[in-house]
């Protein structure tokens, strides 16, 4: 009977959910902008970029292969425009960024990958991305200055726990830059710290790669004092 109560106990403890926290959205609902709200559904304010920088994109048209859609009020990137990102105009500086997004899952397909950008320049030379993925990502990398040049800096491997839902389902990501500094929170907690960035303020942004992703509550907090 001990010996079953044990391994009851032992089952318990490692079926628990990892440590959550609730997002800074959750925290502290006021003083947030609504960054598809504001833009409309012409999404004024919004500026459609090829990657890499200087390349000609795919489609014609500002924001081609994005949308407002009319029913759930989401911006859907169709994921068939070719690589680029949907820039917001406004430069920021310490903010929280918070965006929630899914991909539309297609059958016998593999390999959804997108991002969502912050302090990054107004070409995205300079760029500072986190990662998404079916069940992977959850990471900050990019093409940061340091010493008069950009270096790549990937921090996959600080993620020890895989926080990022597979195709289909929602997931919240929250960057959060200030001074040097840039975090990463994912489904609850935060998975990386980049505290390396010389870029005072920035630009942020969304990823097209050839997915189809859906965004909502895309909003933005100043954390200026």
């Amino acid at each position: 009977m001990r010996l079953s109560i044990a391994l009851t106990a032992v089952l318990f403890v490692s079926a628990a959910p990892p440590d959550t926290s609730p997002s800074a959205l959750e925290r502290a609902p006021d003083g947030w902008k609504d960054l598809i709200a504001a833009a409309g559904p012409n999404l004024n304010g919004w500026s459609r970029l090829p990657i890499p920088p200087g390349s000609t994109p795919k489609g014609t048209g500002k924001g081609s292969q994005w949308s407002i859609d009319a029913q759930s009020g989401s911006l859907v990137c169709r994921g068939d425009g070719g690589h680029e990102w949907l820039r917001w105009d406004d430069e920021v500086g310490d903010a929280v960024f918070h965006v929630e997004w899914r991909f539309i899952p297609v059958a016998g397909k593999k390999g959804y990958n997108s991002g969502i950008y912050i302090r990054n320049s107004a070409d995205a030379k300079i760029w500072h991305q986190a990662q998404t993925g079916d069940a992977s990502g959850g990471f900050l990398f990019g093409d940061s200055p340091a010493d008069g040049k950009l270096v790549r800096f990937n921090l996959s491997k600080q993620v020890n726990d895989q926080r990022v839902k597979p195709a289909g389902e929602w997931n919240t990501f929250e960057l959060t830059s200030k001074g040097n500094q840039i975090s990463l929170w994912v489904n609850g907690a935060v998975t990386c710290n980049f505290d390396a960035c010389k870029v005072p303020k920035g630009h942020v942004g969304l990823e097209a790669e050839g997915w189809k992703i859906e965004f909502r509550n895309v909003k933005l907090k100043s954390l200026r004092d």
